[in-house]
């Protein structure tokens, strides 16, 4: 205000707008910080989150919020093309870049493709890097669309009044058969997506 002889009026427009484009980032009780650029996730390659994060200098975290055994109901079972009473697994886990969460991955995995996976430390490992040792990729479809989140996930991405997220649908085979459906949501003022590919004559 005293520099730019400003009303705290105009001021506070400033900061919210600046904070809308992303140049800045406000936490309660601490202020106003400068903005460090948005993570970029691959589309087309499948890379661990938590290397991606460890590579951009920053530390990794995650809060596993569910990992349990359960028998699939109709909608479970049409998601991974299975039958009713399938045993699955269903993980829901927050990923944490620094003090920030940066995506929320909620996955239903079939328990014959990879049967520990209810006894991880998703802590310590991930899903991503336990799921490529034990069902190696054979074949992935994405699909991703910015949506308004439910009040869940805005609580466990800690997201600002009507931010949208980008919500990717991961699904993944391994030997012939379909192991994986997961979402992979993440903050839309925190981070974006690319792909970039070559292409032949």
């Amino acid at each position: 205000m005293q520099q730019f002889d400003v009303s705290r009026m105009t001021a506070n427009r400033a900061l919210r707008e600046l904070q809308a484009a992303g140049i800045l980032v406000r936490r309660a009780g601490s202020g106003s910080f400068i903005a460090e650029p948005k993570p970029i996730g691959q589309m087309i390659e499948i890379r661990n989150i938590a290397e991606e994060i460890r590579e951009r200098g920053h530390v990794y975290r995650a809060r596993v919020v569910q990992n349990d055994e359960i028998r699939a109901n109709a909608e479970m079972a049409a998601l991974l093309e299975v039958p009713v009473g399938t045993k699955l697994f269903h993980s829901i886990i927050v990923h944490h870049e620094a003090e920030f969460p940066i995506q929320l991955e909620e996955r239903f995995v079939l328990a014959s493709a990879a049967p520990d996976y209810g006894k991880m430390d998703f802590t310590q490992t991930t899903p991503n890097e336990y799921l490529t040792r034990t069902a190696p990729l054979e074949r992935v479809e994405h699909r991703v669309r910015a949506e308004m989140p439910d009040a869940q996930t805005h609580s466990m991405l800690g997201l600002s009044d009507s931010e949208p997220v980008l919500r990717m649908t991961r699904r993944t085979w391994s030997h012939s058969r379909l192991v994986s459906h997961a979402w992979l949501t993440h903050p839309g003022s925190r981070f974006e997506l690319s792909a970039a590919f070559s292409i032949d004559d």
